[in-house]
């Protein structure tokens, strides 16, 4: 996993961000991004922010969705998105990351997965319930690449190829693997990378986005538009989304998404399970909060962006809804947890260990009974086992809200 940095861009636009080229560091140099951000907003020209999207697959899940979520950030500084659907590039296949050559799709496939991938995204929706801005005049353009790429004649594609040797191709980490493992490559897959470069060409682009495994695609955008008399393009990268199981990149033939239309309830439920050490990256890619705001505590940093995320995609009274029917399942209750009895931590001195925790509030008749269940594995909080009695709680607002759970029968939500 690629370090996340936090690049010195206005308005949060680095936020995430792994790779920038160039990075022209030189003040007031045309290759500095910066610089030619301020020029933008001086001239008042916006930026044009390609990403290219082959919709091969129906369902777009939150790995797609850290892309959206930057493109979305330069439409609200100001700039245009050219969103651009590949439906010519997605009939050849993308090779990145594969080991062998893609299966081919018909126009109807790509065009039919295209229209969901719209409506995903937000078209039709009123733009602060979307992921992308549909709405607002100059911010958003969607171009389908046949609309040039079907245009070319036999000459502009030689042309085309003259411009990348076999030797740049096989560079090409995916391209290397399978030749060194004998493993065949069709020549049409060698045309990939650069009709996807001459979109950015097409549609005049100043930046690109794209996942850290792009790098070679957005690259020779640059070098097609260098040669083709026009300014090289920004290529700005993203790092590749871990799934679920917190090894392997979100994936969904490997079982490991989030949809990003799922309802709440499922959402939170899988989100509040992520690996501890994958709460960070999911909060800082999937959503404007600020990680250093993560509380301490494991469990409360897990509900913590299980909530701002549910929240960024279907709101906050949803995402709070599902956040308690999450809890409901947890406790095994068929009512609201809403209706669990409360129990007051007004008479606990803080910082307060767990098995006085339980004495004092009356829950255990003594604090060695309290040890005695917490060693059992009788005692749950929210729903993770307690397994040692001194674990020591610091402030009572770590507890508030949180469901205590004895045995099979016994529940209470600790309150001021």
């Amino acid at each position: 996993m690629h370090e996340i940095e936090q690049l010195s861009l206005p308005h949060g636009l680095g936020r995430g961000i792994v790779d920038l080229f160039p990075s022209g560091r030189e003040e007031g140099h045309e290759q500095n991004l910066v610089f030619r951000l301020q020029e933008s907003a001086r001239k008042k020209i916006p930026l044009r922010i390609k990403l290219g999207i082959d919709p091969t697959g129906s369902d777009i899940h939150l790995g797609h969705s850290i892309l959206f979520r930057k493109l979305r950030a330069f439409q609200n500084a100001g700039h245009t998105a050219v969103l651009i659907i590949g439906d010519f590039t997605a009939c050849i296949g993308d090779p990145t990351g594969k080991s062998n050559t893609r299966v081919q799709l018909t126009s109807e496939e790509v065009e039919e997965n295209a229209k969901t991938y719209l409506e995903q995204l937000g078209l039709g929706q009123p733009e602060e319930n979307a992921l992308l801005d549909f709405t607002t005049p100059g911010r958003m353009e969607v171009c389908r690449n046949s609309e040039w790429l079907a245009e070319l004649d036999l000459n502009q594609v030689i042309d085309l190829l003259s411009q990348a040797t076999v030797g740049q191709m096989l560079a090409k980490e995916d391209f290397g693997k399978r030749y060194n493992s004998g493993t065949p490559i069709s020549l049409h897959e060698f045309l990939y990378p650069l009709l996807q470069a001459y979109d950015s060409v097409a549609v005049k682009a100043d930046v690109e986005l794209g996942g850290i495994d792009q790098k070679f695609n957005v690259a020779m955008g640059r070098d097609l538009q260098r040669y083709l008399g026009q300014t090289p393009q920004f290529g700005l990268l993203l790092p590749i989304l871990v799934g679920l199981d917190g090894v392997q990149k979100m994936s969904k033939s490997l079982g490991n998404t989030v949809g990003i239309n799922e309802d709440p309830l499922s959402m939170y439920s899988k989100l509040e399970k992520v690996p501890d050490e994958l709460v960070r990256t999911y909060l800082t890619l999937l959503t404007d909060l600020d990680p250093e705001d993560l509380p301490s505590n494991r469990r409360d940093s897990q509900k913590m962006m299980a909530l701002a995320v549910t929240a960024s995609h279907h709101g906050l009274s949803a995402a709070t809804s599902a956040q308690l029917d999450a809890a409901k399942l947890v406790l095994g209750s068929k009512g609201s947890t809403e209706d669990v009895r409360e129990i007051s931590l007004s008479g606990v001195n803080f910082p307060a260990k767990a098995f006085y925790l339980l004495s004092a509030v009356g829950l255990c008749p003594s604090s060695s009974e309290a040890r005695r269940q917490i060693q059992g594995g009788g005692v749950r909080l929210d729903g993770e086992k307690l397994s040692d009695p001194t674990l020591e709680f610091l402030d009572k607002k770590v507890l508030i809200g949180k469901v205590v759970q004895i045995g099979k029968k016994t529940f209470r939500r600790f309150i001021f």
